[in-house]
């Protein structure tokens, strides 16, 4: 999903230019040599001039989500599109949101914002009652609580302590060191694995992944074929787009801007 947001995100920083004449990454020949890091240097390739350590690792990452991406998620997202409605997928997506809530409200606290934490959890309070689970959001539409996503990342980064390293993950995306010890964080808040065997746990854990991540894909299909397109080095421009994302959500959080 980290890997489809910052796809995503790669769109915003596409020049018109680009799309004249442009093909789609599997026939355009830049985008080819930035998903293949035997083209290209290790660190050479972050068009926004991100230093980058541990390229060697990271493209080859980049290069396996891409075809995981190709061979699997879009596929089967494209046949989960065409049997769901959009209004039903969001629901879902909507349902996913409202079930992690935890890690939300605890890194709200963790930052000392004591109104955002309470808002969070009168947002899940309404949702899931008058919102059927989450599937629809009144605690925005009614009652004017909007989401704010946070995570144990944006709480390191929101303290300046140092992240590290740029670090793409397999299956997961594109992150940081800083960043993969804070999803790991926001894993551990899940309250299923306290209750179950941990067979059970990961089951379940693996399983709401999975249906998460087909469903966020099946809602941005066009997208990713936009960024295919207009990104000359895609590799450097799924880092930039990550790594300036992430930048804009802390300063958002100090300045409490959501």
């Amino acid at each position: 999903m980290m890997l489809a947001s910052s796809l995503l995100a790669v769109v915003s920083f596409a020049t018109p230019a680009l799309s004249q004449g442009a093909a789609p990454m599997s026939q355009n020949p830049a985008a080819q040599s930035a998903a293949n890091p035997s083209t290209q240097p290790p660190g050479e390739n972050n068009q926004g001039g991100y230093a980058d350590p541990i390229a060697a690792f990271n493209e080859p990452m980049f290069t396996f989500n891409l075809k995981l991406d190709d061979w699997v998620l879009r596929p089967v997202a494209s046949g989960y599109a065409t049997i769901a409605p959009q209004p039903v997928r969001e629901s879902v997506s909507r349902f996913f949101d409202n079930a992690h809530v935890i890690p939300r409200f605890a890194n709200n606290l963790f930052q000392l914002k004591l109104a955002e934490a309470g808002s969070e959890a009168a947002r899940f309070g309404i949702n899931t009652t008058l919102g059927l689970a989450g599937f629809f959001d009144p605690a925005d539409l009614w009652f004017g609580l909007k989401a704010r996503p946070n995570d144990f990342g944006l709480t390191i980064r929101y303290y300046n302590i140092p992240t590290g390293p740029y670090l793409m993950l397999p299956f997961f995306g594109p992150s940081t060191i800083g960043d993969t010890v804070g999803l790991v964080a926001d894993g551990a808040m899940n309250p299923i694995s306290y209750f179950v065997p941990l067979w059970v746990a990961f089951t379940v854990s693996t399983g709401q992944g999975a249906v998460q991540a087909v469903n966020y894909r099946s809602l941005h299909l066009t997208q990713f074929e936009d960024a295919d397109r207009y990104a000359i080095d895609l590799y450097g421009a799924v880092q930039d787009a990550y790594l300036q994302t992430r930048v804009h959500n802390v300063k958002k959080l100090h300045d409490e801007q959501w």
